[in-house]
């Protein structure tokens, strides 16, 4: 069994940054390798105790995606192998199945949030103006509900301990352009519908979900950072949802209904969390990856 991995230490390569969950490292002019560490976040706080194997699934999962989504964009993987950009043994032995090389493309400061279910902050929302991000919503709707339509609800990209901030679309364009937000409201929303229907022939609701971008030479959009993952995405078992109450779900909302019994102000340092929270969330991250792509780890 892979080792848990709170933090890397790759000494070979030039460390440019840790985010909440994946650290960064400097492959040339060009690339990049990135880390995929074991470490949970929630609220936009980085909790203190590792969820072990979460790195390898979330790793597995994205790869998954962005194999099956290539025909709708492009992404930032790299046909280079490991063993090609870490001669140490040890190195490598200690990011097996959790790092990849990408090509090294600057980050869009928006992400693109896509809702097909009305939970979470949606529901907060809607429940306060009947909408969610300025997007109208029928009245009558209950917590869980499908909506009508997947609606596109991006958000600011905040700093590691800050908090993301929901956005209308209209200032996205303001940030972007309005061809490339246009671009990235419409790739969003084709990734969700297409995976959304793969996903519930295996089961799985997927009730929203964030991507990321960021653009190539030639100013098109690229699919970067993580795809449709537990850490991304909730995933509710089909065959238990029902509207009016909140699924249970193959995610790390395990921990969010956990940290949501505390006394904390969601800010950092985050509490510790109990064996048992830990075990059971990696589960629930092992289980979305057998359900979507079959494939069994211990």
């Amino acid at each position: 069994m892979q080792e848990v991995l709170y933090e890397s230490h790759i000494k070979s390569l030039p460390l440019l940054h840790r985010g909440k969950v994946r650290d960064i490292y400097a492959v040339g002019e060009t690339h990049l390798l990135m880390v995929t560490t074991d470490r949970l976040s929630a609220f936009d706080v980085v909790l203190p105790d590792p969820i072990p194997g979460k790195g390898s699934v979330l790793t597995a999962v994205s790869g998954f995606w962005f194999e099956r989504l290539r025909g709708v964009v492009a992404n930032h993987l790299a046909e280079i192998d490991l063993t090609d950009v870490l001669s140490e043994e040890s190195e490598r032995a200690e990011v097996e199945g959790r790092a990849v090389v990408v090509r090294r493309l600057d980050a869009l400061p928006v992400e693109a949030i896509v809702r097909g279910y009305l939970i979470g902050s949606g529901w907060s929302d809607y429940r306060r103006n009947g909408s969610v991000c300025g997007i109208p919503l029928p009245e009558g709707l209950r917590l869980a509900d499908r909506l009508p339509e997947a609606i596109y609800t991006p958000s600011t990209k905040a700093r590691v301990g800050d908090h993301d901030e929901n956005i209308e679309f209209d200032r996205t364009v303001e940030i972007l352009g309005e061809r490339m937000a246009s671009r990235i409201r419409e790739i969003s929303l084709q990734i969700y519908r297409e995976a959304a229907e793969y996903a519930l022939q295996r089961g799985i609701i997927i009730a929203d979900t964030k991507f990321e971008f960021g653009a190539d030479e030639t100013g098109e959009p690229v699919l970067i950072d993580e795809v449709l993952t537990p850490d991304s995405s909730r995933f509710w078992p089909a065959d238990s949802w029902a509207p009016g109450s909140s699924p249970t779900s193959f995610d790390k909302q395990y921990v969010r209904d956990y940290l949501e019994t505390l006394d904390w102000e969601k800010k950092a340092p985050g509490p510790r969390l109990p064996a048992e929270v830990i075990e059971q969330t990696a589960l629930k991250y092992r289980e979305a990856l057998v359900w979507l792509t079959g494939d069994r780890r211990d």
